[in-house]
């Protein structure tokens, strides 16, 4: 499958109780169970362009830019990037939509928004109570598992280094100058995929050159309470440092993962059926970070599978 397969409807404007603007896709019947998907950094809504485009004669699948990427509200200050805030507006997104219940999905910092949302709204008693009713995450790290293995493991600690460089102000001018591809070159060694079509890349290499947007998308790290410590560090949990104290998750999780994402290692995984009751884990071998796209027929079949066996 080629990206240029995955058509997707034009983006309509949501406005959401809290002023955040969001540019969505909506596509799907209105009454189909709700599927809202979350990108990470550094995309946007089109990271599920193949699964958006698989699922929505069944489903009614809803994908924002999320705050800070490209036309939807870019506040500057560090403060409006704080995990509350990012899933609040995915609560508010549902309410602006006129949606109950749905099914959660993210990848990267999409995923790592859609743990927190998952944790509020699942049945078992959050805050938002029984709205979100499944969880389905490609390559995000669980919170309770994500900061031990900074601490912990040299080779999460190594590989998330460049969030450092993301934080640092002294690189500010880099991306004034240069967008942010001037800062993913100087702080991130991955190798790209060669998956991503050209026409699909050089729409994104144009996202980037906006500079409010660059600096949305670089407050997401600036505002996260994640700590990485230097490689110099003590490879090991500062004293009195305690894991955060998470529920666990009740309600049915997917987690799809890509054995070959190198910013993202498989010891994220290690332990996860502890925390969450009803886990269906995926493994995807020879396959980077950006899996939705990277390897979309076994995304696509892994969620078939898990939205079959969930439903109702």
């Amino acid at each position: 499958m080629t990206d240029r397969t995955a058509t997707l409807p034009p983006q309509v404007r949501v406005t959401l109780a809290n002023g955040i603007e969001l540019d969505t896709i909506d596509t799907g019947p209105r009454d189909a169970p709700a599927l809202i998907f979350l990108h990470g950094f550094p995309e946007s809504h089109r990271t599920w362009r193949h699964q958006i485009a698989h699922l929505s004669d069944r489903f009614r699948c809803i994908a924002p830019d999320q705050r800070g990427y490209r036309g939807s509200s870019k506040p500057q200050d560090v403060a409006s990037y704080t995990p509350d805030k990012l899933i609040a507006d995915v609560f508010q997104l549902a309410d602006a939509l006129g949606v109950g219940e749905f099914t959660i999905l993210g990848h990267d910092w999409g995923g790592a928004i859609a743990w927190g949302v998952a944790l509020v709204g699942q049945k078992a008693g959050g805050p938002m109570n029984g709205r979100v009713t499944r969880c389905v995450i490609a390559n995000a790290p669980h919170p309770a598992i994500f900061q031990k293995l900074l601490y912990t493991d040299p080779v999460q600690r190594a590989a998330s280094q460049y969030m450092r460089a993301f934080r640092d102000p002294a690189n500010d001018q880099l991306v004034r100058n240069h967008g942010i591809a001037g800062i993913l070159m100087k702080a991130i060694k991955w190798e790209r995929s060669s998956a991503m079509g050209v026409a699909e890349r050089d729409a994104l290499l144009a996202d980037w050159q906006d500079r409010d947007a660059c600096f949305g998308m670089l407050n997401w790290y600036r505002a996260s309470p994640v700590d990485v410590p230097p490689m110099d560090a003590p490879m090991s949990a500062p004293a009195g440092w305690t894991p955060p104290s998470l529920p666990p998750l009740k309600i049915p999780t997917l987690v799809i993962w890509a054995l070959d994402d190198l910013a993202l290692p498989p010891a994220n995984i290690d332990g996860l059926d502890n925390i969450i009751d009803d886990l269906t884990l995926v493994k995807v071998p020879d396959c980077g970070h950006f899996v939705p796209w990277e390897a979309p027929a076994a995304v696509n079949a892994a969620i078939d599978a898990f939205l079959a066996r969930t439903d109702g």
